[in-house]
């Protein structure tokens, strides 16, 4: 299976934007927008997404499985455990560190 937060990271790694997905991979520009928009794992023919994968995998990027060992030797990005991140944990996130920083950059006063 593969998830759309792949789809995207790997063609990041790439450098390439989805029309170019498109045509590596044989598929039509709004089947790709279409997996990349959906949440979670990508459905759809079997055929389909085993163009896209057999692309990327063409292009030297391995997609790793939950759960699955890399098989390559390259360098690489993945989720240490499963996680569902939402916009509102990632904000909550994003401000603790903010605040954990400003506090840590105000002069105290002492000398």
């Amino acid at each position: 299976m593969i998830t759309a937060a792949q789809m995207r990271a790997a063609r990041a790694l790439l450098g390439i934007d989805q029309r170019q997905l498109a045509e590596l991979s044989t598929v039509s520009l709004p089947t790709i927008q279409r997996m990349e928009a959906s949440e979670g794992n990508v459905r759809g023919v079997i055929d389909t997404l085993t163009k896209v994968v057999e692309a990327f995998d063409a292009a030297g990027v391995e997609l790793i499985g939950e759960n699955v060992r890399s098989l390559g030797d390259g360098r690489g990005v993945r989720f240490k455990q499963p996680v569902v991140m939402t916009e509102a944990v990632f904000g909550q996130k994003l401000l603790q560190r903010r605040s954990a920083y400003s506090a840590a950059a105000k002069p105290s006063g002492k000398i």
